[in-house]
């Protein structure tokens, strides 16, 4: 059976938000959880649904990099896209695992061109301080890094590409 991670989502700002996800791989490199079912409101990018209420998310998160990036469906199981959060290393503590977002993530739809979201409250958090000067710069550069393998057709990372949601299912059930 996969272990459930209790993810902490914290947002300077906003508080915690704690989700209960399933670890179906544990590599060194990579860890991919599924959370079953996303019990947000849906979320609209330029007028398209990237995510129904009660829709699957898969997460790759890679340990000691400033980002994860969420595969994103519909209800059905349709894929929308890539989602990549920007993000401080996850923190690992036994079955809590923290994440720290950074404001600033960029949606990649299956057909269409990538978007950078909330570049506005990325600058609103960097003249307040809720970002530092450090932090902010950090940001900028993994910015940067992810638009250079974007050009380069190498963005998002080859495995959230290839592992899928019915790979994913499948690994859970040999688990």
């Amino acid at each position: 059976m996969a272990d459930v991670i209790h993810f902490e989502y914290r947002r300077p700002g906003k508080g915690v938000v704690t989700y209960e996800e399933l670890l179906v791989l544990d590599r060194p490199d990579v860890k991919v959880l599924l959370q079953e079912r996303y019990d947000g409101e849906d979320i609209n990018i330029k007028g398209s649904c990237i995510l129904n209420s009660g829709a699957p998310i898969i997460w790759y998160v890679f340990p000691e990099s400033w980002h994860s990036v969420g595969r994103f469906h519909l209800r059905e199981g349709t894929l929308t896209g890539w989602y990549t959060n920007l993000c401080k290393p996850i923190e690992f503590h036994d079955d809590t695992w923290i994440g720290n977002d950074l404001f600033l993530d960029l949606w990649q739809p299956v057909d269409g061109e990538p978007v950078w979201l909330d570049e506005d409250e990325f600058d609103h958090a960097t003249k307040t301080k809720l970002l530092d000067g450090a932090t902010a710069k950090r940001v900028q550069n993994e910015r940067t890094l992810i638009e250079f393998q974007l050009g380069q057709h190498s963005w998002p990372p080859s495995i959230a590409m290839d592992i899928d949601l019915s790979h994913v299912r499948s690994l859970l059930e040999l688990s």
